[in-house]
């Protein structure tokens, strides 16, 4: 009967892992959610200021024009 005990051992250990696989997984899954919100924020920032800047150097080439 030895035999038994390592079996159930093993299987518990095996039932372990799975749950800690799914777990793992859930949590990336979460991470991959919430990413791209983050990331939508960044670009929205990082436009903004590029625009700012166009329209400060828009603002240079416009001192030296003759205006119409």
């Amino acid at each position: 009967m030895p035999r038994s005990g390592s079996t159930f051992s093993k299987r518990q250990k095996e039932q372990a892992r799975q749950q800690r696989q799914r777990e793992k997984a859930l949590r990336r899954s979460e991470r991959k959610q919430t990413k791209p919100d983050v990331q939508a924020d960044v670009q929205a920032d990082e436009m903004h200021e590029l625009q700012k800047h166009a329209e400060a150097q828009a603002a240079l080439f416009r001192v030296g024009e003759d205006e119409s």
